[in-house]
C-alpha cells in the first residue's frame, strides 16, 4: 500500500490517513496493538521520519498509547483531550467564541425539530424528569436533557460534532437556557406544534 498525498499536502498527513485506513481494514479496536514503526513504514511504502511524525501527532490526540517496552496500542478516544489542545488556540478572539455558541444554538434547534417525530408519551415523560431532577446542576442537565435529543435524531456524527462543540463551550463562559425554555420545549412535544419550535430557539 503505497501513501498518495496531493502536492501541497505534506507527507506525514498523508501517512496519517493511511494509519486510518490500516485501522480500519484489520478492524483495529482500543487496546489493539499497532505495527511497528518500521513494519508502519514497510506496510504503507512510507519513510520512517514520516511514520513517526504521524504516530506522534495521533498520541498528542490522544488516538494511541505508547507502553515503554511493550509498543504502540489503539486508546480509548476521549474528546477532551482534542478539546484541551486546542480550547487555546481557537478560542482566543470573541468573534470565534460567540460564533461557537451560535453554531451550538443552532445544532441543538435543528435536534429539537428532527426529535419531535419521536417525542412519544415515553419520550416527554423522560425529558420532564431530567428537568425536574434536583441532583442535577443547570449545566448537567441541559447536557442530559440535548444528549436525550441528540440520542432520537439517529445521526452519530450530528451527536459527536454537537458534543464536541459542548466539550469546548465548557472552557469558556457557557450559557444554557433559562428553564422555561426545557418546559415550555416539552410542552410543544406534547400539543405537537412543531411550527413553534423555530422560534422557540
Amino acid at each position: 500500500m503505497a501513501v498518495t498525498m496531493s502536492p501541497k499536502q505534506k507527507v506525514y498527513q498523508a501517512v496519517l490517513q493511511e494509519i486510518r485506513k490500516f485501522i480500519e481494514m484489520n478492524d483495529l479496536k482500543s487496546g489493539d496493538k499497532l505495527p511497528s514503526e518500521r513494519g508502519l513504514s514497510e506496510n504503507l511504502k512510507a519513510g520512517r521520519s514520516s511514520i513517526r511524525e504521524a504516530l506522534r501527532a495521533m498520541e498528542l490526540l490522544g488516538l494511541i498509547e505508547t507502553r515503554h517496552g511493550e509498543g504502540t496500542f489503539l486508546s480509548t478516544y476521549r474528546p477532551y483531550q482534542t478539546v484541551e489542545l486546542l480550547s487555546s488556540f481557537i478560542l482566543q478572539e470573541n468573534t470565534t467564541r460567540s460564533d461557537l455558541m451560535l453554531t451550538k444554538r443552532i445544532m441543538e434547534k435543528e435536534a429539537a425539530k428532527l426529535a419531535f417525530s419521536q417525542m412519544n408519551e415515553d419520550a416527554v415523560e423522560e425529558l420532564t424528569s431530567l428537568v425536574n431532577d434536583s441532583s442535577l446542576n443547570p449545566d448537567e442537565m441541559h447536557d442530559a436533557f440535548f444528549n436525550y435529543l441528540f440520542n432520537q435524531c439517529d445521526n452519530l456524527l450530528l451527536k459527536k460534532v454537537w458534543q464536541l462543540m459542548d466539550e469546548f463551550s465548557q472552557t469558556i463562559n457557557k450559557q444554557n437556557y433559562n428553564t422555561d425554555f426545557y418546559e415550555e420545549l416539552i410542552n410543544l412535544y406534547t400539543t405537537r406544534n412543531y411550527q413553534s419550535i423555530e422560534a422557540l430557539f
